[in-house]
């Protein structure tokens, strides 16, 4: 595990690079997992709040599909290569 100080350090110079190349919008692209991951957590407190019931099993979303069966190292292969896919097409649009 990288930990904190070395994801917020990556996180934090992929910003600096889309904010520097004009292009903000590159980290929707690059950061499609992390923005659905709290995205998720957002939706469910939210709409539990309004209604009483959830919309997924378990926020964070990773966490959704581990309780609808998809073992760990299923989830993490699933989301490494939507984000491995999304930073080609990052790279791309440069």
């Amino acid at each position: 595990m990288m930990g904190d100080t070395g994801s917020l350090f990556l996180g934090g110079l992929i910003s600096c690079f889309a904010l520097y190349l004009k292009m903000p919008l590159l980290l929707v692209i690059i950061a499609l997992i992390p923005i659905l991951e709290t995205l998720s957590v957002i939706i469910q407190v939210y709409y539990y709040k309004k209604t009483g019931n959830r919309i997924f099993k378990m926020a964070p979303l990773h966490h959704h599909f581990e309780l609808s069966g998809w073992n760990e190292n299923k989830v993490v292969r699933v989301f490494s290569v939507i984000t491995l896919l999304m930073c080609i097409l990052g790279i791309l649009m440069i």
